[in-house]
């Protein structure tokens, strides 16, 4: 691992002063994403901010009836805490269907949006990686891509988003609460993630000398009708291959309000409004949902390992709504798909 200076951040304003005044340096919070891409030596900030001491660690309803979670709430705390429990019950599902409980404890909440894909190509410094160097191709298009987007893509770069947790705040349309020198600013979550285009190198409209304080969440939660589908080669501690955040509002037999966001097909969450709005006012029955299915997955394309995932997404988008519909949610303890 290179050498680095550290410092440790005494409040929000200091830690935006400290980023700002040095281009080279990242901020530390749990460091499950970042501490590796340091030994591959992929990342090679000059200095390390701390700002795991930073008071932004709580989860608080809010005036409007969302509720607001700190940037520091680890992501254990996050998946257990009554008000996602009782409100939010999809983004504790995504949440656990993530990683290992020992990385959940320490994964923060504003580190899991900043996560960086887990393309081998990107991770392996003897290939060459648009997201690394710009301009030196993307070895994933002519290569072992199994793993990579159908969604999305572009000819710089194929990797894909690997979070769980910003599936499910996808279909939630969280916000995310930024601070940087010019001030405060709040990003859609749709708006929040890139696709590649010809920057794949730039993951998210965060600005380098910004700092993510807290992620907010609307008032509707979808408690009832929803359910988190990770598609992935083993039970545990697996990247998807496909994952579904489905959420259903009925009145009756017929939808009144459908989000749907796909994870492991694209460089970030995946939603498409034609594909939810088609979905309002129609039955919520099979037909219509491989219906929707199809819409979702009109633009897709596979490469010459990947293309399985198509079919694979097609079909779990269905099931996922199945699920939602039923108010039948997949369990993340028993992963056996209902």
């Amino acid at each position: 691992m290179i050498n680095f200076e550290y410092a440790r951040a005494s409040d929000v304003a200091d830690a935006v002063r400290q980023i700002a005044g040095d281009p080279g340096a990242k901020f530390i919070a749990g460091g499950t994403n970042l501490i590796d891409l340091m030994k591959e030596d992929v990342e090679r900030p000059s200095r390390l901010i701390d700002i795991s001491r930073l008071p932004l660690n709580k989860v608080e309803e809010t005036a409007d009836g969302g509720v607001r979670i700190g940037a520091l709430v680890p992501n254990s705390d996050l998946a257990y805490h009554p008000l996602i429990e009782q409100r939010y019950p999809m983004l504790g599902s995504a949440i656990l269907a993530g990683a290992s409980q020992q990385l959940r404890n320490m994964a923060s909440t504003g580190g899991n949006l900043l996560q960086r894909t887990r393309c081998y190509y990107f991770y392996d410094t003897a290939t060459p990686c648009n997201k690394r160097e710009p301009g030196s191709g993307c070895s994933a298009i002519n290569g072992l891509n199994r793993m990579h987007a159908i969604l999305g893509t572009s000819e710089a770069c194929i990797a894909t988003h690997p979070s769980d947790m910003c599936v499910a705040l996808a279909a939630l349309d969280a916000k995310v609460q930024v601070i940087g020198p010019a001030g405060e600013r709040t990003i859609s979550f749709a708006d929040f993630h890139r696709l590649p285009w010809d920057t794949p190198q730039r993951d998210t409209n965060l600005e380098p000398n910004e700092l993510i304080t807290a992620v907010e969440l609307p008032a509707q939660g979808f408690r009832t009708n929803y359910t988190y589908l990770k598609i992935r080669d083993r039970l545990s501690y697996a990247f998807a291959l496909v994952s579904v955040a489905a959420a259903l509002e009925l009145e009756g037999a017929r939808i009144k309000e459908a989000r749907v966001a796909l994870g492991g097909v694209a460089h970030k969450p995946w939603r498409d409004a034609l594909a939810e709005g088609a979905l309002r006012g129609q039955e919520a029955n099979p037909a219509n949902f491989r219906r929707a299915a199809h819409m979702l997955l009109r633009d897709a394309k596979g490469f010459a390992h990947n293309t399985f995932k198509i079919d694979l997404a097609r079909r779990a988008i269905v099931r996922a709504l199945t699920q939602a519909a039923r108010g039948t949610p997949q369990s993340q303890s028993n992963k056996k798909i209902r």
